[in-house]
């Protein structure tokens, strides 16, 4: 069975900064991803220091993997399916049936979004629809955008998404009843209101967004669109197993200093944890766990305040 310093579980974007930080602390560490995650499907990012012209998620972990292992850090692609602590160090057991022990582990498992299965929406996400506001609203500053959701949840999207553009068009695609609260702020905002599915994204033949095809045949255009729907899955069952405490909505609880868990040597960050779901933040919250991971290894305890 390997044994190794810090296990850390996702090869994301948290995952790859604290293996980079750990890396240079000359720490044995092994990164066990399933790739999968938000920075596996994001065609591009826009709102990262460094990148003006905007990254892709898969760019990014390209990097981030080269970068990592240029300071000794291993990566095995396989999917963790048990975490536990025994005798002070943990043990952890793989869908390829491998073990695997480790004095600390970081958690960087993130989330699943909930997308519609539509055809051409993969090659959007992040490039002409998008999910996170705060990280695009801007892209579609002036541009007829749809706005693909359900009920309240896209309605609302649609009302926020008016700060950059006035040429809102919502397609309540789920067909969950729209609440009045959420049928006032469409109204307050001139936004028309789209009840028919849709059936396909058509893009032209440089995966440039046209529009969307309704499931009657009817063509809406738009340069731009945003894809709002609850129900994002939280990979949390890793933390569970282990005892970490979770939030109501699923999300790990961690030492907002350290990002230490509950249980002492787990440590957490990026979307498993409860924040804006920004992939900066994620970037500082592998720095900032690694860190911590090191004082740990080097034999210090949680700080005192």
């Amino acid at each position: 069975m390997e044994h190794t310093d810090c296990i850390i579980i996702g090869g994301g974007i948290a995952g790859l900064q604290a293996a980079i930080q750990l890396g240079r602390y000359n720490h044995d560490v092994l990164v066990l991803d399933s790739n999968q995650g938000r920075s596996t499907i994001c065609r591009c990012y826009h709102n990262i220091l460094g990148w003006p012209e905007g990254v892709s998620g898969a760019e990014l972990r390209r990097l981030g993997k080269q970068h990592a292992e240029k300071y000794g850090v291993s990566f095995l692609r396989d999917k963790v399916l048990s975490l536990s602590k025994k005798d002070g160090r943990f043990e952890l057991g793989t869908e390829k049936d491998s073990k695997y022990t480790a004095a600390t582990v970081f958690l960087a498992t993130g989330l699943i979004d909930n997308l519609p299965d539509i055809e051409n929406l993969a090659p959007c996400l992040g490039k002409s629809i998008y999910v996170c506001p705060d990280c695009d609203g801007y892209e579609i500053s002036g541009k007829k955008t749809v706005v693909l959701g359900n009920g309240n949840t896209g309605a609302n999207m649609a009302a926020t998404l008016t700060y950059w553009s006035n040429d809102i068009i919502y397609i309540n695609h789920g067909g969950t009843t729209i609440e009045d609260s959420a049928k006032e702020a469409l109204v307050s905002h001139n936004i028309p209101v789209i009840t028919e599915p849709v059936s396909k994204i058509i893009l032209d033949q440089d995966e440039n967004l046209q529009g969307f095809t309704l499931t009657n045949g009817q063509i809406i255009e738009a340069e731009r669109g945003f894809t709002v729907f609850s129900g994002n899955k939280m990979n949390y069952e890793l933390a569970e197993q282990a005892g970490v405490t979770l939030n109501e909505k699923k999300h790990v609880v961690v030492n907002p200093r350290t990002k230490e868990t509950n249980v002492d040597g787990i440590w957490a960050g990026g979307d498993l944890i409860a924040h804006s779901e920004q992939t900066t933040i994620a970037m500082g919250d592998g720095s900032q766990a690694a860190i911590w991971i090191h004082k740990r290894l080097m034999g210090e305890g949680p700080p005192e305040d």
